[in-house]
């Protein structure tokens, strides 16, 4: 054990030097470096003090991307219609760093756990990347002796996985968290939970989606029911996990195989986990064996009471009560939901777009003396949903200018800085073409391409005059008025516009 310990941290040293000498040569000027053009991938050939030095390969790390303007500008409607959801259900926003220490991530991700990217740090901290937004927000609770909050917050998070990046999954991704923590009445925030995640996918147009709910405690019953033995709660729970994208016979082999599980018992378990309804099934259990089971009982009782609140939030259409949901992650206590989209556009399918549940004992393994703060909440993952919402906005605006100012004649150049100075302090989004004399059509084309709603055309004329003229670039009607008005005008022939658009719809 002594001799791995001294390789590795041999190994880590090294992977450090290496990594501090890339820095270096990525850091020398750009008349150092020269572009290999016969390669597929493309590379840099990087010199420092007039030596070759090596090569360095001109792509994003496995499992990160870069985003260009029109991806950017899908984000941004994306993430803004979650944030009014999460507003409008009373949540605040805050925000914690992407590291954490690494004793604050480890045991809470069971299986998942050999996901988290470690790293150290110079001052001898051992430090990890965050591997959801829960986990540091349970720490931010204890730490900051928070009693009861509604937060959100949005956020890249980190997981060590095997991406497919055609599907959405990302070893660098967003979050987008909402949670309750404090006291309330038994499963009132949990419902709210899914009624936030319908009302959210409902305003991104997610047509094809269900939303499951199950119950940690009922997974629990069912196990000590079938007879697995209480340490093997988690492990076969993480197997159930796996329902979702394989068969029962393959779960099966891995509970025997794998978890050392009987296979009888394993049998029964799969009667059981196979199953999925509504009322129907809750009462059918009850009614069965398994309602004597006082852990299965309790978690029963908190599913008829979550699914008759999902009714009166008008959301148990969207609802589907499935066995076969486990959620993975050891932190969860009670009541878990994921939200699933059958496929996207043109085939692409992307499964869990959304994930969350009921974790009443996270924040007092952080708090002094055990403090226990009851916790729900649900996590969307912003990249599968991004990868269905590019492919529908392919023609989103990815500049948010309101007016261009344009001249059609020469040396107008200071009197286009005036007139763009006077609408940037009259706060209004306004651009004009960085030449000194650009062509009027040239302007005119830059309008349309960049979709500019209203152009200001000044010219000799109109300057004797103190006057511009203002262009719609849809109707192309022009009009003349005063200079000094001209914020007003703008503003209102923005406002027409926008009437006559919702007038379209």
């Amino acid at each position: 054990m002594f001799v791995r310990s001294i390789i590795r941290r041999q190994f880590q040293i090294s992977q450090f030097l290496k990594m501090s000498t890339s820095e270096d040569i990525l850091a020398d000027k750009m008349k150092n470096v020269t572009v290999d053009e016969n390669k597929e991938t493309p590379t840099m050939q990087c010199r420092k003090e007039g030596k070759k030095v090596g090569k360095v390969a001109l792509k994003c790390p496995k499992g990160m991307r870069d985003y260009t303007p029109a991806q950017m500008a899908v984000r941004e409607v994306v993430f803004d219609k979650i944030k009014k959801c999460f507003k409008k259900h009373g949540a605040v926003q805050i925000d914690t760093p992407v590291m954490e220490l690494k004793e604050i991530l480890t045991g809470k991700y069971g299986e998942d756990s050999k996901l988290i990217y470690e790293l150290e740090d110079q001052g001898g901290e051992i430090l990890a990347l965050r591997y959801d937004l829960t986990v540091p927000f349970a720490r931010y609770v204890a730490m900051n002796k928070v009693s009861n909050i509604k937060r959100y917050q949005i956020a890249r998070v980190y997981r060590r996985d095997n991406p497919a990046m055609t599907r959405g999954r990302y070893r660098e991704f967003y979050q987008c968290d909402i949670d309750f923590a404090g006291e309330y009445e038994a499963m009132l925030t949990d419902a709210e939970c899914v009624k936030i995640v319908c009302d959210i996918l409902h305003e991104l147009d997610m047509q094809d989606f269900t939303v499951k709910v199950n119950h940690r405690k009922l997974l629990d019953g069912i196990f000590e029911h079938c007879g697995v033995p209480e340490e093997k709660f988690r492990p076969i729970c993480s197997a159930v996990d796996k329902l979702d994208k394989e068969s029962w016979a393959t779960v099966k082999q891995e509970m025997v195989e794998v978890k050392g599980l009987d296979e009888s018992i394993a049998d029964k378990i799969g009667v059981l986990v196979q199953k999925s309804g509504g009322f129907d099934l809750i009462k059918e259990l009850e009614d069965s064996d398994l309602g004597s089971n006082k852990i299965a009982a309790a978690g029963l009782k908190d599913l008829r009471l979550l699914l008759e609140y999902c009714e009166l939030f008008g959301c148990l259409n969207r609802v589907s009560f499935d066995l076969s949901l486990a959620r993975g992650l050891d932190y969860y206590t009670g009541s878990i939901f994921e939200a699933v989209l059958a496929a996207g556009p043109k085939g692409v399918s992307v499964g869990s777009v959304a994930g969350g549940g009921r974790y009443d004992n996270l924040v007092g393994m952080f708090a002094p003396k055990g403090r226990s703060i009851p916790c729900v909440g649900v996590s969307l993952g912003i990249e599968r949903l991004f990868s269905i919402m590019e492919k529908r906005l392919e023609n989103v605006r990815t500049s948010s200018i309101q007016v261009l100012v344009a001249s059609g004649q020469k040396g107008l150049l200071k009197e286009r800085m005036k007139i763009l100075q006077c609408l940037w302090e009259g706060d209004l989004n306004a651009e004009m073409l960085y030449k000194a004399n650009p062509k009027l059509l040239s302007q005119f084309q830059h309008a349309e391409t960049e979709g500019i709603p209203v152009i200001v055309i000044i010219g000799e004329s109109e300057l004797a005059e103190n006057k511009v003229k203002l262009r719609d670039l849809v109707t192309r009607e022009e009009t003349l008025v005063d200079r000094a008005r001209l914020v007003e005008e703008v503003r209102e022939l923005l406002r027409r516009k926008e009437t006559r658009e919702e007038e379209s719809v």
